[in-house]
């Protein structure tokens, strides 16, 4: 069966301004997530389900989805402030999304097969789709329990106009995940790459420190768990009177793993990650892909 690759595109890229996702990066208008999909065209996926907000719907289907008719087949779900489980109601005064893994159980009724989830204005490079879709493509029909995220080196994942956010990770020696901790800002800090902890300190990490850039693998029954975890999430007051708490993939995924429920396997990839964090990241990741063009990797035009 081949996988899903799901991709997240209900933010707004509130640092970068504007919808970010349908900002024209190629020669022709593509986008970032035009390459992403290319990518998982060429490493054997078969779907793409889109998480976006309702009130971009027109917009993105005129835009986004008319380029890929007669290539892929490709959905749409929709995540909302009010997409909650039955008995819960969202804080009034709440703004701000519920998180990736609120993004995820969008697309609980869509997907049935492996999928992979991936942000939509991260540009991941084939190798990293080639990687984990052989993973996926490769799991005994009915797994389950049984994850994976690419992991990027973190030195090869910054911006130069500021900070970023990323998981940093731990791995053992079976190469599975035993930690993943998300860092809201890193930079690099004279010279070294740093990460500001709990305390408002700076924590220098090697450069060669796998991250999580949001790219993970998952069977359906990572549904499951998430349902009943967002559950307990929504339970604690905290949470509820907190504007700013979200439910992110990783919290889901270190309770798997602190559970003894998955193993999430840490696959390494030879791409290096770039996108627009920032306005000022623009040009840069237009002539990385007018790089990636004139040495053959892509097509001028790709739809």
């Amino acid at each position: 069966m081949k996988p899903t690759l799901l991709l997240l595109a209900a933010g707004m890229g509130s640092r970068y301004g504007g919808l970010k996702q349908l900002d024209g990066l190629g020669p022709n208008g593509e986008t970032i997530m035009d390459y992403s999909i290319y990518d998982a065209v060429k490493a054997g996926f078969g779907k793409i389900v889109f998480v976006i907000r309702k009130d971009f719907e027109q917009d993105f289907k005129e835009k986004i989805l008319s380029k890929y008719e007669g290539h892929v087949p490709a959905e749409l779900c929709f995540q909302s402030l009010d997409a909650l489980p039955e008995g819960f109601t969202c804080p009034e005064g709440r703004v701000k999304p519920w998180g990736t893994n609120h993004a995820v159980l969008m697309a609980k009724d869509i997907i049935r097969e492996p999928f992979c989830v991936i942000n939509c204005d991260d540009f991941y490079n084939r190798d990293a789709f080639m990687v984990i879709g052989k993973f996926l493509a490769d799991l005994p029909e009915g797994s389950t329990g049984k994850y994976a995220m690419v992991g990027f080196r973190v030195g090869n994942t910054l911006s130069d106009n500021g900070t970023v956010a990323r998981g940093i990770c731990s791995k053992d020696a079976d190469e599975h995940l035993t930690t993943v901790v998300e860092r809201t800002e890193i930079m690099r800090v004279d010279g070294k790459v740093c990460y500001k902890d709990e305390n408002g300190q700076w924590v220098a990490v090697e450069d060669n420190t796998p991250v999580s850039m949001n790219m993970w693998g998952f069977t359906p029954d990572y549904f499951t768990y998430s349902e009943e975890y967002f559950k307990q999430f929504l339970s604690d007051p905290a949470n509820m009177t907190n504007p700013k708490a979200e439910f992110f993939i990783p919290l889901m995924v270190n309770k798997l793993i602190n559970d003894g429920t998955a193993t999430v396997t840490v696959l390494d990839t030879t791409s290096k990650w770039f996108g627009v964090t920032y306005a000022a990241d623009r040009q840069s990741v237009v002539d990385k892909i007018q790089n990636l063009i004139n040495e053959g990797v892509y097509p001028e035009k790709l739809f």
